[in-house]
């Protein structure tokens, strides 16, 4: 019988070096470095509606500071959560989202969002005015992509100016 006991070592080191700093968790050092380090990156982390730190830090791998785009709606059409159209004479046609661009941060978002509109009455009033006039017209899944398409491009605005994130206002009336 051959022996495989080698060919495991990767998996054992792995299971008392998670992050592979060479300490383990029960430490606790690498953890609060890498906390400090993501919270120094994101700083809103947590604060965006539905934006956890998985989230954040999959944006700050994927984009760094946001200077790669001129605007947000740039970053969510690479992301591919923009509609596509096929326009002509005059009439505009919105189909499908692209599905172009990064599937991991697609996927994010679009859980984010999903998350956001669970809880849709708990959100700040202006994010709540506009989740609701959103679902009263078309289906959730819909909105949940509309959703994301705001998501990213709120997370690509706090990236690109640094600025802590505000809360939308409300509509006037």
């Amino acid at each position: 019988m051959r022996d495989f006991s080698g060919s495991f070592a990767p998996l054992e080191i792995a299971r008392h070096d998670p992050l592979g700093f060479g300490q383990t968790l029960g430490e606790g050092r690498c953890a609060d470095r890498a906390n400090r380090a993501r919270e120094r990156s994101l700083p809103t982390a947590g604060k965006d509606p539905g934006l956890g730190p998985v989230t954040a830090t999959a944006v700050i791998a994927a984009i760094g500071n946001g200077a790669a785009f001129r605007k947000g709606r740039e970053f969510a059409a690479w992301m591919g959560v923009v509609p596509r159209e096929h326009s002509t004479g005059g009439k505009q046609k919105l189909l499908g989202i692209s599905k172009r661009g990064n599937r991991y941060l697609r996927k994010l978002f679009v859980q984010c969002a999903r998350a956001v509109l669970q809880q849709k009455t708990k959100q700040t009033p202006g994010l709540r005015a506009w989740l609701e006039k959103l679902t009263a017209r078309t289906h959730r899944h819909v909105a949940g992509v509309a959703l994301a398409n705001k998501l990213a491009r709120m997370a690509w605005a706090v990236l690109a100016t640094g600025e802590a994130y505000r809360d939308p206002l409300p509509a006037a009336a």
